[in-house]
């Protein structure tokens, strides 16, 4: 068996970066590769073919290393629903809850599966090229870890550190991490790379000399900042990620506003719109953005009835109901679709009961039966493709067929995520948007999603590959 563990001196310091490069990287040298991340606590995740759920990182590492997204590659996802409670998806299927007093104590069956699939991947592949989860040194929480230092003493797993030098304070980050460890831990620790460097590498050289003096692990290589590179997000939204790469033309861009929910699930079903030129997509709270916008998107969220709550405390509720009566496009996905409905029943998310939704949409929405598929739906010719994750069942009593779900007048709402990743449906359902919110805004000629995410991939790949020692990081390999 043979595996290699990134680890970051801290959450977003960029280890499904490293991991994304160096799997394209080292499948262009010829290597059966794989991604494996034990553990994800997200609500972005996206649906295997065989229905399973797993992180929408691990989904796309799959896409670099050439290999079938399935849900050996991240067997445990927790998804937030509160402050202290996460929703546990085990091998890709619903398991239960986590309390928060159960999060250091309540995992060991959770850990048993997450070694089990890195087992399995390990036999089949030449090389696993693992994702840590937040830091390994948590110390708090490492009596029963299995994401970090757990999995790499269960397996023997040389580990890499990232470090974020863009964010501030890397070498003493570092050093912090390294200085926390248990010898026994210390000795898996194999060198360190630092990510999102900007300016000589000159002036920081010195510094990396006295890290590694200090702590007797190596430097692999400094990664550039990567203008243009943005990746499914497992933490808080980052817009400007998503906007690096667009043409705004000033007086003719399409404006889209996202309400930046609590408990947003599924934020990169709007990566598409950001990527998209001429399109400039705003992530707020702000009525006044919302209501001045072209196209007003209600995303998907953990906690429907909670976040609808929230939104009607800011007086949000009140935009949606004027831009639907004035015949303002807003569009509804998944638990923002939930949102929308004349009534929502919720004995199982929430335990609220009936609740009365915005009224906007022809629609009854009842809790139920978790639902996680791959589906397909057709809209003005179209074949549309996406996925499903969600509990219950919308029951339509009037409106168009919008997908899955509903359309009345300028607005809409559906259950399928994705489905903005598909190029001829994004363009018409914009054009359509254009048409009913009156702006000039026509689609200019750009890559396609899929292809500007080939093109992100490449683009770490190659960075890995100028930066990065490769030769030595295999050189670890156990």
């Amino acid at each position: 068996m043979t595996g290699l563990l990134i680890a970051g001196t801290s959450s977003d310091a960029g280890k499904s970066l490293v991991v994304t490069g160096l799997c394209r990287a080292f499948a262009r040298r010829g290597l059966t590769v794989t991604p494996f991340k034990a553990q994800n606590m997200s609500n972005n995740s996206a649906i295997c073919a065989d229905g399973g759920e797993i992180g929408r990182a691990q989904y796309l590492q799959a896409q670099a290393a050439g290999v079938e997204p399935s849900t050996l590659l991240n067997p445990v996802l927790l998804k937030p629903g509160s402050d202290r409670r996460a929703h546990v998806v085990l091998r890709g299927r619903d398991a239960g809850v986590l309390e928060a007093g159960e999060y250091a104590t309540g995992r060991a069956h959770l850990a048993e599966s997450a070694y089990a699939a890195y087992a399995d991947l390990a036999g089949k592949h030449d090389l696993v090229v693992v994702e840590g989860a937040g830091s390994p040194a948590e110390i708090n929480l490492r009596e029963r870890d299995y994401v970090n230092m757990g999995l790499a003493k269960r397996f023997d797993l040389p580990v890499v550190i990232v470090g974020d030098i863009d964010r501030g304070g890397v070498l003493a980050s570092l050093y912090g991490t390294w200085a926390l460890l248990e010898p026994a831990d210390q000795r898996l620790l194999s060198g360190y790379v630092i990510n999102k460097f900007r300016g000589d590498q000159t002036v920081l050289d010195p510094g990396l000399a006295e890290i590694t003096r200090r702590t007797g692990l190596p430097c692999f290589g400094v990664l550039p900042w990567l203008d243009g590179v943005w990746l499914d997000g497992e933490d808080a939204l980052d817009i400007a990620r998503w906007s690096a790469g667009a043409q705004h033309r000033e007086g003719h861009e399409l404006r889209v506003a996202v309400l930046r929910l609590p408990r947003i699930s599924n934020s990169t079903d709007v990566e598409a719109l950001a990527a998209t030129p001429g399109v400039r997509v705003d992530v707020t709270t702000d009525p006044a953005v919302a209501a001045a916008s072209d196209l007003l998107v209600v995303p998907g969220t953990r906690a429907t009835l909670n976040d609808l709550a929230w939104l009607r405390d800011r007086g949000l509720d009140q935009v949606v109901k004027k831009r639907h009566a004035s015949g303002r496009p807003t569009l509804g996905i998944c638990g923002g679709f939930e949102m929308l409905a004349r009534t929502i029943t919720d004995d199982i998310e929430s335990g609220a009961g009936h609740v009365a939704g915005l009224g906007v949409l022809p629609v009854e929405f009842v809790f139920g039966e978790r639902t996680t598929r791959r589906s397909s739906y057709r809209w003005r010719n179209l074949e549309v493709s996406g996925y499903e994750i969600h509990h219950g069942q919308v029951t339509a009593r009037s409106g168009e067929a919008f997908l899955d779900g509903v359309r009345d007048d300028a607005t809409f709402g559906t259950m399928l995520h994705g489905a903005f990743e598909d190029d001829a449906f994004r363009v018409a359902f914009l054009t359509h948007v254009t048409e009913l919110a009156g702006s000039d805004w026509r689609p200019t000629p750009g890559p396609g999603y899929a292809a500007a995410r080939e093109t992100m991939i490449d683009t770490l790949a190659d960075a890995v590959e100028a930066h990065l020692d490769l030769d030595a990081l295999l050189a670890l390999r156990s």
